[in-house]
């Protein structure tokens, strides 16, 4: 392909990717007779196709999202407990054009972030924004932003984008000025944009996050309204595979014996 007569061409078009299926529309034209009308039809899609699965994995590398915790890849079964129709509702992301948020609580290892992250991945499928980190991490990026001169772009990619998750809401304490910023953060963004936030906590404990009740009760005002919130019960995933692991390696017969 390297060496194929239209690669000059086609790369100053920047169109070289069609030579990746070239040969093999090609052949399908020659075997179904299609029109060249048709042939280039099929090229034109394949590069169309090509671009878009490049512009996804960009924005899927930019965006803190995990590649494999898809909704394909989520064990549904494993708690019964999960509204299947209603995920699959906030899988067509009209809950980001309505700046709707989604609020996920329940203990650890319930698949909540497994969730949130294949949620954000339905939305970078369809072309939207998506900044996705825990909350911690979050928060001590950007004051790490603030001390060397970076702020304006890191706070700026927060909040425009159409999509931010906030994970792991609540699990650490945090400094009064990351208390700050979280506020600031969900307030700007009130009306603006969405946000998925998964929590360990019970919903009640939430306002004990911000350790002032004035910030507390403005900022959970803002985020529950317009809201979803999901409640997830059930047992840890990782709880439930080292059982079998222990099951397993209880099952296997001593050589010794």
């Amino acid at each position: 392909m390297m060496t194929h007569p239209l690669l000059p061409k086609l790369r100053q078009l920047k169109l070289s990717g069609m030579l990746n299926t070239l040969d093999l529309r090609a052949e399908q034209a020659l075997n179904e007779h299609l029109a060249p009308i048709e042939f280039f039809a099929l090229l034109l899609d394949d590069e169309l196709e090509r671009r878009s699965q490049q512009r996804l994995a960009y924005r899927l590398s930019q965006s803190g999202c995990h590649a494999q915790k898809t909704l394909a890849h989520f064990d549904f079964s494993a708690v019964p407990g999960i509204n299947r129709t209603m995920i699959n509702d906030f899988a067509t992301c009209a809950f980001v054009n309505r700046h709707e948020n989604i609020l996920l609580c329940g203990p650890t290892g319930v698949g909540k972030s497994h969730l949130a992250n294949g949620l954000a991945i339905e939305a970078l499928k369809q072309d939207l924004r998506v900044f996705s980190r825990p909350v911690h991490r979050m928060l001590t990026d950007l004051h790490a932003a603030r001390a060397s001169g970076g702020y304006p772009r890191a706070l700026s990619r927060i909040l425009n984008c159409d999509l931010l998750v906030l994970d792991d809401f609540g699990l650490q304490a945090l400094s009064p000025s990351s208390i700050q910023d979280l506020y600031e953060i969900i307030s700007e963004r009130y009306e603006q944009g969405s946000i998925i936030v998964t929590s360990n906590r019970s919903f009640e404990e939430w306002h004990e996050v911000f350790c002032n009740e004035l910030l507390a009760s403005a900022a959970l005002d803002r985020l529950t309204h317009h809201s979803h919130l999901l409640v997830i019960t059930g047992e840890s995933y990782r709880q439930r595979s080292r059982r079998k692991e222990a099951l397993s390696k209880a099952q296997i017969p001593n050589s010794n014996s």
